[in-house]
């Protein structure tokens, strides 16, 4: 049975609350629309955005790690350049090196070849002391300069890929210029000197395109990684905009409605007003 008082106006009281409820949800509606995100903050859902915060950790530490990896293929690249460079000098040099092995040649030829060799060697000397990077190499391993091992850090664990320098004035740069046609001969033979460095510097070669390969792939991978956690993330805290649209569109007419609705509820203890007219 309906209580006709002034004091207590159920029916403002019951369109009140719900008018309250229409303010909150439109309230939430309206931060999903404005942020993008269904869970923007911990106050939306604290287990869903403490998850979404350790997965941006891991993308955080994914990107340092591939910007680590970049400046590392920095070294890389200019230690692989240098070597290819120590490489086709090592090619040049056998030329001149099976002409010192000639005993037919006169000692003005042998000066002319031995100052040619000596050119060359200077060449390598100069491209392996050249190959540094931002103050690093790999074509040395005196840590006081630079060289020494690389270790880069390669995921968002902080794992490390170690690069093996190498100690280039010694195991890649030929010894002095042979002085005569037997030491020549000697140095062109499977175990000596420029045919030890050669396999050193085909070796190396080996090595760094290994490590040159391997950290593209880690690289092109923890952009793959990236993109599923994003994507991971998304599902798990953005909004559906289309639906949050025709949500906020509902929401709109509904606290139009209850404005109205408490307006009127409001307007019915005046109808008492006339019991007391005469």
């Amino acid at each position: 049975m309906a209580l006709n008082s002034v004091n207590t106006n159920t029916g403002a009281m019951i369109a009140l609350a719900s008018l309250n409820k229409t303010n909150d949800a439109l309230a939430v509606t309206q931060k999903r629309v404005s942020t993008g995100y269904r869970v923007a903050d911990a106050k939306d859902d604290g287990a869903a955005f403490a998850v979404a915060q350790s997965v941006r950790a891991d993308i955080a530490g994914l990107t340092s790690a591939n910007e680590q990896m970049g400046g590392t293929k920095g070294v890389l690249d200019t230690t692989m350049a240098g070597l290819t460079k120590v490489s086709t000098a090592m090619a040049d040099m056998k030329t001149v090196l099976v002409k010192l092995a000639d005993e037919t040649l006169s000692t003005d030829q042998r000066t002319q070849y031995q100052t040619q060799y000596s050119s060359l060697r200077t060449q390598m000397q100069n491209f392996v002391s050249d190959a540094v990077y931002n103050g690093r190499t790999l074509l040395s391993t005196a840590t006081a300069s630079g060289g020494g091992n690389i270790a880069t850090t390669r995921n968002e664990t902080g794992t490390t890929y170690t690069l093996s320098a190498v100690d280039g004035s010694t195991n890649l740069i030929v010894a002095t210029v042979p002085t005569s046609a037997a030491a020549a001969q000697a140095a062109l033979g499977s175990s000596g000197d420029f045919a030890t460095k050669m396999a050193s510097i085909n070796t190396a070669l080996n090595t760094f395109g290994n490590d040159s390969k391997y950290l593209d792939s880690q690289i092109s991978y923890n952009k793959e990684k990236i993109d599923s956690l994003d994507s991971g993330i998304g599902a798990l805290v953005d909004a559906d905009l289309a639906k949050e649209s025709a949500r906020l569109q509902a929401l709109q007419i509904r606290q139009q409605l209850g404005t109205q609705s408490l307006g009127m509820a409001n307007q019915a203890p005046q109808s008492l007003l006339s019991l007391f007219r005469g």
